[in-house]
């Protein structure tokens, strides 16, 4: 979805950055924290799709705050005042917007209760995520409020912020590059140290008690920015306030299970359950991170190759996908997205992309992970989708990754695997198993008992098979040659090697060499 013009509105001389998505009759404005810039924030797959969740029953108006991404970058220290709610109001009126819900995530919290408390007339309900009050008592002490400064001036811009505000991603390298060009695009170094500064500064405590419009507070427990006991504080404080605890420890609201937030925001915003709800389906999800070659020489360093390489790829992946009865989608220039409807397909379809992307002198890791997901949603998203993104960005290139969970639908598939340790996932108490999909070799268990090679337990068609194996076809053109599936062949192939207690194909072609001949 093509995100809506950026426009801009006058607050007290500055120039607030803004744009509107939805056109539903209930206003909706989002009151972000740091770092927040409204061009690259929609290339990140759980921005796009809580803004398509909370769009489709509001009209959603998001902004920068003044001195932070588009809006203006003003100087943040002249500001006596940490919470300009006047920039709210001014967005507000340039959308024609008398009275909206508010949701403050994490320092717009206190922005979006100091003008609840202001001015009531404004102000229809709040949501405030992972929000707190007085930032020394839920956030950081003034030492750590020191080094966490010393770090923004000595190292913005390369991810300083990352383990602070998104410890699960913090392994992703995909993700933290991206989060370097976030906070680069966010504000300069000095900017963002003032409005760190401006955020030590918030205390509403005395505040709360003039809210006086409905309120609900979600907060995630384990949150590595905010204390979930500033959340509770916020629910205890406000008159009548609702509080929904979550797992994880990620702090942005479009983190982790985007949709169970949207889902809490709209069932309390409209008082109804979402439709979402009746849509969940179980799939099985594969994600695959494309890489490249060093470049060849004669080809330049500024990546055209590759480029061309990865697009070329990129074309090929829709009929791969659909050969394996799989739905793809591509959700970024280095990233493929599947679904289907069982685990050994998926598997199946993974294979395939590898050896297609090494034709195209690609590396490529994958990983696949089985959960529910909203069947309606395009683009795909969702919890189980962040999971077998987790896995794909753990994996070694060429390595096909999957949760236990996966392996264990594939029985009597003659899939095998080995284990590859467990990875951490937010809001899950325990690792989670991976197994790796193990070489072709091990399609079928190998027998360890030794045994004499004899070629008159293969049928009339393995010994054909394994006449081309030895002439150095791939199972592709044999089965082209033969007019069978290429899984068919693939199976042959597991059944010789196994019969004849051989390692590998090239173990086979060997032996058919050392036959004498008839």
């Amino acid at each position: 979805m093509r995100p809506a013009e950026i426009r801009y509105a006058r607050s007290d001389g500055a120039r607030i950055a803004y744009r509107v998505a939805g056109q539903g009759s209930l206003d909706l404005v989002l009151v972000p924290g740091l770092p927040s810039n409204l061009d690259i924030l929609p290339e990140e797959p759980g921005y796009g799709r809580l803004v398509k969740r909370l769009s489709a029953f509001a009209r959603l108006i998001l902004f920068d705050r003044r001195g932070m991404g588009l809006s203006d970058r003003v100087d943040a220290i002249a500001q006596a005042e940490p919470l300009a709610t006047n920039d709210i109001a001014a967005v507000m009126d340039a959308v024609g917007s008398s009275r909206a819900a508010l949701i403050g995530a994490s320092e717009g919290a206190a922005m979006a209760i100091q003008l609840a408390a202001d001015k009531p007339e404004r102000v229809r309900a709040l949501v405030l995520f992972d929000g707190y009050a007085h930032f020394h008592g839920a956030v950081m002490d003034a030492r750590k409020l020191r080094a966490l400064i010393d770090s923004i001036e000595t190292s913005w811009g390369r991810g300083v912020t990352l383990a602070a505000l998104a410890p699960s991603r913090t392994e992703d390298r995909r993700f933290a590059d991206w989060w370097g060009r976030l906070e680069r695009l966010a504000a300069s170094p000095t900017a963002a140290a003032a409005l760190m500064r401006l955020n030590a500064m918030i205390d509403v405590r005395d505040r709360l008690a003039d809210v006086r419009v409905p309120t609900l507070v979600i907060h995630r427990t384990e949150d590595a920015h905010a204390s979930v006991q500033g959340g509770r504080q916020l629910a205890h404080a406000i008159a009548g306030a609702r509080l929904a605890e979550l797992p994880g420890a990620d702090h942005p609201i479009w983190m982790g299970d985007v949709d169970r937030v949207a889902d809490l925001i709209e069932e309390f915003l409209t008082g109804a359950r979402p439709v979402s709800d009746r849509n969940r389906v179980l799939a099985v999800l594969l994600v695959a991170l494309l890489g490249g070659e060093s470049v060849r020489p004669g080809f330049g360093a500024d990546g055209r190759l590759l480029n061309e390489q990865i697009e070329r790829f990129q074309e090929a992946v829709p009929k791969v996908t659909e050969r394996h009865g799989g739905q793809a989608e591509r959700s970024g220039p280095n990233r493929i997205v599947a679904r289907f409807d069982s685990p050994a397909r998926a598997a199946a379809c993974a294979v395939a992309l590898r050896e297609a992307a090494a034709s195209h002198r690609l590396s490529i890791a994958q990983g696949i992970h089985v959960g529910e997901i909203d069947g309606s949603a395009s683009p795909l998203s969702g919890r189980a989708l962040d999971v077998a993104a987790g896995i794909a960005a753990s994996a070694r290139p060429p390595d096909i990754l999957l949760s236990r969970l996966a392996s264990e639908l594939v029985s009597g598939s003659g899939l095998q695997f080995v284990e590859r340790g467990a990875l951490a996932v937010e809001g899950i108490r325990d690792p989670l198993p991976l197994v790796a999909l193990a070489s072709e070799r091990h399609l079928e268990p190998i027998q360890r008992r030794a045994r004499a090679v004899d070629l008159a337990l293969l049928s009339t068609r393995e010994r054909e098979v394994l006449g081309l194996v030895a002439d150095g076809l791939s199972n592709t053109h044999i089965a082209v040659q033969l007019g069978l599936s290429e899984h068919t062949v693939k199976r042959h192939v597991a059944n010789i090697l196994l019969k004849l207690d051989l390692p590998s194909r090239a173990a086979a072609a060997a032996l058919v060499a050392r036959q004498p001949a008839q």
